[in-house]
């Protein structure tokens, strides 16, 4: 029943801002951590972003000062905010929820379907 929807892609130039949201149907605080992901085309998979429930809020590198992830737990949302925006930003962009670990079992973990961000002038 858990579902992930992100919106707010979209076409934006180089030094623009835009903010993603990630819509959760189910009560984000029960999992330990939301991220986001992007893909690039014809690139892998690369983690962007995560906050967990206990506020470690860690960020990639090549965003680091320039995307702030946030969340609203009364709405069991979650936003990515992307300021001065490079076409090296382009991708596809992904939510990501992860259930909490039990002992050694890991919690299962959920996707969304995508939002695009084309960063051209």
């Amino acid at each position: 029943q858990v579902q992930l929807v992100e919106s707010g892609g979209g076409l934006v130039q180089p030094g623009g801002s835009l903010t993603l949201t990630c819509q959760v149907s189910t009560n984000i605080l029960d999992f330990y951590a939301m991220g986001w992901y992007r893909q690039a085309a014809g690139k892998v998979r690369e983690w962007v972003a995560q906050i967990t429930t206990a506020d470690f809020i860690p960020v990639e590198d090549s965003v680091k000062g320039r995307f702030t992830i946030s969340r609203d737990s009364d709405k069991n949302t979650v936003y990515l905010q992307m300021n001065s925006l490079k076409p090296t930003d382009t991708a596809v962009y992904y939510c990501h929820a992860q259930e909490p670990w039990v002992a050694l079992t890991r919690g299962r973990e959920y996707w969304g379907q995508g939002t695009q961000v084309t960063v051209s002038s």
